[in-house]
């Protein structure tokens, strides 16, 4: 049976595979891969063939071999890539030998000439881009190109040795002039210039003309240095107003990623990637100093190009610096595309620059200074914490209307973050966005957003530090409970009748005690208490020294006079008519434990309204009765407000009454 694929694949001349070995460097080539760094005379590196946190790889560039001693696997560079790409031998060596410009030899004639044939195609596109990129270069210094060479110096401020070493250059305005010097003069076949991009057939009359024409030019590199496309900007109001070279043979847009030859190095030494969106912006960074960074060629950055980026940096720290204006902020949202959902993972460190008053890198650094582009960068938000402000921006939080919209939009986006800590962080971080600067509501805000999130998780008891998730913030996500305490009528029975208590044994405390129920609008939620409350009431207002409670004559036997007419309810109260000695201490440590008292009671009363307005807020339908629906939201809010601000005497209570 006839193997297809070995009749593809030839069978390659050992001195082939020698000269390959020879030319490919295992550090260069497991640097594609893995981030190294140099340790004594070796590399080190976390393996690329299991999980680990601290680096056991290694790549020893003496002997052209890599070693992991945590799984153990090892070899050179051909066996480096054959395992991480699960490619077979003669495949890996074909490519190293065309990225290293080794001569193939086969041992079956027939195969060579179409091997020959692909290589050949390869190799002419290189080199007639390469010799199409000097074509510009030379076109720049001359007359026609002095508008292009004037607007890099004097508009972008760029000096020679800048525009030398990114190979800026110029497209003459004629329809055929490149064609005419690539094909008559360099005599390169019409079809690889088409292969290349960098002509296009004409719809009538035969013939070609040139794809860039009076166009300021920027060749664009592969990561090895080769020129793999242009990208060309208009100096007049064509349209569009930049222009890339087509998918071709050689590049394809969504896993290029412009000066990536430049910036691998930079990103390596750094541990940092920094992604602009224009080929300017990033030639204007690495004049100024700053080595890491990328331009993204105008698209959403695919996931091809996030692990092409994130193969050099070991932290994976990713930065976007788009323009802060409308269109910036857009381009930033596009530009995220596909990473996404290895941000909300956080397998990707994504942050998000915007520079102020709308500027891009390159104009930025027309009147500031790269350490000042630095210290931004440095600060940069991480890309969630970006999205939050872009949902709050130009939003007023004290309208109904767009305190609802946000709150809608925020809780979309904490649906998506997959790790608890990290939304759980998010959600803390929200509250305090949402409570307006009044720390009172954060728990409130906190319980909200998780029961939007995932109702089950608004029953959770534990708190959520936000500092102990990132270890930058103070927050705490502290739940008001949505049950009552098991304790809580014992707790409310002996809170009432140690209030009644006090008010019968302690004549000095009386005022206090009416001055509370009546500034709480309290009432006894137990009707025997309630019962006595109301023959003290009538007591006081019969005698008519309700504003000298302190004096009230004979209270406790007046009382107890009364209530022989109600024998029922005398059973319950008529224990508060004495004083042992348990009760003496226990009425003696006021006023804290009146506070306590009348605390525990006004904890009761808040959970009942909260709990009657939040059923009828429930049960009304927003937009049948949109003003109902919001007085009800209303109340039952102001309700619950009320209950945190009361939370820390509450759990004094439950000490103090317990």
């Amino acid at each position: 049976m006839t193997n297809d694929k070995a009749m593809q694949i030839p069978r390659l001349h050992p001195d082939t595979i020698e000269e390959v070995k020879l030319r490919a460097d295992i550090v260069d080539v497991v640097s594609e891969y893995v981030v190294l760094r140099k340790r004594g005379k070796d590399f080190v590196g976390l393996c690329p063939f299991h999980d680990e946190k601290s680096p056991s790889f290694t790549v020893s560039q003496t002997k052209q071999m890599y070693y992991c001693f945590g799984c153990q696997a090892g070899g050179n560079a051909i066996k480096f890539v054959m395992e991480l790409g699960k490619r077979s031998f003669a495949d890996v060596v074909l490519d190293l030998a065309r990225r290293y410009q080794v001569p193939v030899q086969t041992l079956e004639p027939e195969q060579r000439q179409e091997l020959q044939r692909q290589l050949s195609l390869r190799e002419q596109l290189y080199e007639v881009l390469a010799t199409s990129a000097q074509f510009y270069q030379h076109a720049l210094r001359q007359s026609q190109g002095q508008k292009a060479l004037q607007y890099l110096q004097s508009n972008r401020q760029f000096k020679e040795e800048t525009i030398q070493q990114f190979g800026l250059g110029y497209a003459p305005a004629g329809w055929e002039t490149l064609y005419r010097y690539l094909v008559e003069d360099k005599h390169y076949p019409v079809q690889i210039l088409e292969k290349a991009g960098l002509i296009k057939p004409r719809r009538e009359g035969g013939g070609y003309y040139d794809a860039f024409r009076d166009r300021l030019m920027i060749p664009i590199r592969d990561v090895q240095g080769r020129v793999i496309a242009f990208g060309g900007r208009t100096l007049t109001d064509e349209q569009p107003k930049y222009l890339n070279s087509p998918e071709t043979e050689l590049f394809s847009k969504g896993k290029t990623l412009f000066a990536l030859d430049r910036a691998k190095d930079g990103i390596s030494r750094l541990d940092q990637a920094v992604v602009v969106e224009g080929y300017f912006d990033a030639i204007a960074l690495h004049a100024a100093g700053i080595n890491n960074a990328v331009a993204s060629l105008g698209t959403a950055l695919s996931l091809e190009q996030v692990r092409l980026i994130l193969r050099y940096t070991e932290s994976k720290q990713l930065v976007l610096n788009f323009d802060a204006d409308k269109a910036g902020t857009n381009a930033a949202e596009r530009a995220i595309g596909e990473i996404a959902e290895l941000a909300y993972k956080g397998e990707v460190q994504l942050k998000i620059l915007n520079l102020p008053d709308g500027k891009d890198a390159d104009e930025y650094l027309h009147s500031h200074t790269p350490e000042d582009y630095g210290e931004l960068l440095k600060n940069a938000p991480l890309w969630l914490d970006w999205q939050i402000q872009q949902i709050i921006q130009d939003r007023d939080l004290k309208q109904a209307t767009d305190f609802q919209q946000v709150t809608q939009q925020i809780v979309k986006l904490l649906k998506n973050i997959a790790n608890s800590d990290t939304r759980n962080y998010y959600v803390s971080y929200c509250a305090e966005i949402l409570s307006l600067g009044d720390t009172r509501l954060i728990p409130l805000r906190v319980e909200n957003l998780l029961t939007q999130i995932a109702p089950a998780a608004a029953t959770y008891s534990k708190p959520v530090s936000a500092k102990k998730a990132w270890g930058g913030s103070k927050i705490s996500a502290l739940p008001i409970p949505n049950s009552p305490l098991p304790t809580e009528r014992s707790l409310l029975e002996h809170a009432e009748a140690l209030l009644l208590r006090i008010y019968l044994h302690c004549p000095e405390q009386r005022q206090m005690i009416v001055d509370e129920l009546e500034e709480r609008d309290l009432q006894f939620s137990l009707s025997h208490h309630r019962f006595l409350w109301q023959q003290i009431l009538e007591i006081s207002s019969c005698d008519g020294e309700t504003k000298n409670l302190a004096s009230l004559p004979n209270l406790i036997s007046r009382l107890q006079d009364q209530f022989l007419e109600f024998d029922s309810e005398s059973g319950l109260i008529s224990h508060l008519f004495h004083v042992d000695e348990k009760n003496q201490k226990e009425i003696l440590r006021t006023p804290q434990v009146v506070q306590a008292a009348i605390a525990c009671m006004d904890l009761v009363m808040l959970e009942k309204r909260y709990r009657h307005f939040l059923e009828l807020w429930q049960q009304t339908d927003p937009e049948a009765e949109p003003e109902r629906y919001q007085y009800y939201y209303q109340a039952f809010y102001a309700e619950k407000i009320k209950l945190q601000q009361i939370d820390r005497q509450r759990l004094f209570s439950i000490t103090e009454l317990s």
